[in-house]
């Protein structure tokens, strides 16, 4: 099958790029410059340049690949994400989710593709007890205004994607190379210096994905005609109060100090309160058995607290 990949240079797309040659398929990469071709070359891909924002030459530049799937990865988060300022650090992004779909939809139309994957989030979930399942509700009551746009965009994303016959995959907070967690990710230097306080308790329950685990679940995504919602996650959400202190201890770092909701707001905003105190966890049963998939790192202890060394063996 010859796959395109829409941001492939990304944490999931340097991952899935060699995933995808290695096991048969013909990969077209989709990048907006020259700057990581050789790379992507490296990997087995056939570099196409195009704009995903750029209408006609996005669908020019498809139709010339003739995919078969399409993989719409397409984001542009910067390294360091300053919560206060989420909307404004995410607005290529919610442009590249909303606009860059369309027209990425618009192309695989033209181009005659049928089968599309496309990277969800699942920690959109409205605050709740237990884990969420794919009939939970968005977080639309009392959302963090930072988060507003970023959630619309994202919904926009999987509206376009279902309504094409696609399926998108919800992954939780991606580690491995490249992420915010890696040894020299934005996050792991915070949590190096001591900067990552335990919120109101940290009480937010993260659900996590290994950039391998989500290259796997798209690859097994690719051989099936499904279209529709799953939730691509590990099976051991757990709380920030317990996870935070066991990533410091791998680090060597500082065990994270305790900080009243109150005082955080000001330095982090309603939305870094709300992501260290609120989110929701993920249950993958459905992804499971619908893609007969089941994540190598099944756990975040695994390999969150040496992700580089784990990166490295896997290779």
């Amino acid at each position: 099958m010859r796959v395109l990949v829409a941001g492939a240079s990304g944490v999931i797309g340097s991952r899935l790029v060699p995933l995808l040659t290695a096991v048969g398929h013909d990969v077209v990469a989709l990048s907006r410059g020259p700057r990581r071709t050789a790379v992507l070359e490296a990997s087995g891909a056939r570099v196409v340049v195009a704009d995903a924002l750029d209408r006609d030459h996005l669908v020019a530049a498809v139709r010339q690949s003739a995919p078969d799937a399409v993989v719409n990865l397409l984001t542009a988060i910067p390294a360091d994400v300053n919560p206060r300022r989420l909307a404004r650090d995410f607005a290529l992004t919610n442009r590249l989710r909303t606009e860059g779909t369309c027209n990425l939809m618009e192309a695989a139309r033209a181009a005659g593709v049928r089968r599309i994957v496309a990277q969800g989030l699942s920690y959109g979930y409205q605050p709740g007890p237990g884990l969420a399942n794919e009939d939970a509700p968005l977080w639309h009551d009392a959302t963090p205004r930072q988060f507003v746009p970023v959630l619309a965009a994202l919904e926009s994303l999987e509206e376009q994607t279902v309504a094409a016959g696609g399926m998108i995959l919800r992954f939780g907070h991606l580690y491995g190379p490249g992420s915010a967690y890696a040894a020299d990710g934005a996050f792991t230097r915070q949590v190096r210096a001591g900067k990552v306080p335990l919120v109101g308790g940290g009480h937010a329950v993260f659900s996590f994905t290994h950039a391998d685990d989500a290259a796997t679940a798209i690859v097994a995504a690719l051989d099936r005609d499904a279209a529709g919602v799953l939730n691509v996650v590990d099976d051991d959400p757990a709380p920030l109060h317990s996870w935070l202190p066991v990533f410091a201890a791998g680090l060597g770092a500082p065990a994270p100090k305790g900080a009243p909701a109150v005082l955080a707001r000001l330095a982090v905003g309603g939305w870094g309160v709300a992501f260290m105190n609120e989110l929701r966890g993920a249950d993958n049963a459905r992804a499971r058995l619908a893609l007969n998939w089941r994540p190598r790192y099944a756990s975040w202890r695994e390999a969150l607290p040496a992700t580089d060394t784990a990166a490295a063996e896997a290779a």
